[in-house]
């Protein structure tokens, strides 16, 4: 496996601005604060479920136009710290299933934490690294990752289906060799949901996931028979109620049949009300949900 190149976590930390987030505790693995006054959720409409449901108030007119200086293509300069680019590289893992072309952002060995963003139908590793796109929340994920001594993954892959999963399983177990123990959480964004599932029911892999995040995905009913659902990985799902593509109800309904099949099953929702397929990927709070799945030590 062949790398254009190598930086150390010691050199992460050496090279971070000043307004970045202290580097957190090892032994706690809780992210330190980034922004978090502009991304926490703008408003709880209700909870339920002990807080494993929550309704969050999204109004387009004041999450995309007054947060963005171009709607949908630019957020106001704020909301981002473009200092982390020192840390971004463009690589190319060599792997059996063939070269994945891949960004990453922080401690390539040694990494107290892995997050993977895996993305939809039409996008590319770059959108995982935009900083000013989807309200500068890949900026935030992106300065999280490697402040607190973790590494941040957006890859390429050729599909949706065997193929796509086979390399992103190739990425996810070169970078775990690389950071032993490092708790692996991998995020996937409207149909990238797919490859979430089939990671779930994959024996070689799934040990190796400590958390997934769907954000404007898919459902998959076999998640409740796979390797990873028997192992109780945390589930996060973050849907806009007026989502065209997948209908919330459905995803809502898949939600439910997770406690149903198991009760207690570590699984949250967050419904952003009158949102639409994007706005999970801008609005979810990266850090309160990695937190939560890190506070579960799977």
């Amino acid at each position: 496996m062949i790398f254009k190149t190598l930086l150390r976590g010691a050199l992460v930390s050496a090279l971070f601005l000043a307004d970045a987030p202290s580097l957190a505790v090892a032994d706690g693995l809780t992210l330190s604060p980034f922004k978090d006054e502009l991304f926490a959720y703008p408003g709880i409409l209700s909870t339920a479920q002990g807080g494993a449901y929550t309704v969050v108030d999204y109004r387009e007119m004041r999450d995309i136009n007054e947060r963005d200086e171009i709607p949908e293509r630019r957020v106001r300069g704020k909301y981002v710290s473009t200092g982390v680019r020192k840390v971004q590289k463009d690589l190319v893992l060599k792997t059996d299933s063939g070269d994945i072309r891949h960004f990453a952002v922080g401690s390539l060995q040694n990494a107290k934490l892995i997050t993977v963003y895996l993305h939809g139908q039409g996008g590319s590793r770059k959108q995982g690294v935009d900083d000013f796109t989807f309200g500068g929340n890949f900026n935030r994920v992106k300065n999280l990752m490697a402040a607190n001594g973790g590494l941040y993954l957006s890859p390429d892959f050729p599909d949706f289906g065997d193929k796509g999963a086979a390399q992103i399983s190739a990425l996810i177990a070169h970078y775990a060799d690389q950071s032993p123990g490092a708790p692996v959480f991998v995020a996937c964004g409207s149909m990238g949901g797919a490859l979430c599932w089939k990671l779930a029911g994959d024996k070689a892999i799934a040990p190796r996931i400590s958390g997934l995040l769907l954000l404007g995905s898919l459902w998959d009913d076999g998640f409740l028979s796979s390797p990873a659902f028997k192992r109780k990985v945390p589930v996060f799902f973050g849907q806009g109620s007026k989502d065209p593509v997948f209908p919330i109800d459905s995803q809502e309904a898949f939600f439910r049949s997770i406690s149903a099949k198991s009760p207690g099953y570590p699984t949250r929702f967050v419904r952003f009300e009158t949102g639409t397929h994007g706005t999970p990927i801008r609005m979810t709070d990266w850090r309160e949900v990695l937190n939560w799945m890190l506070s579960l030590k799977r």
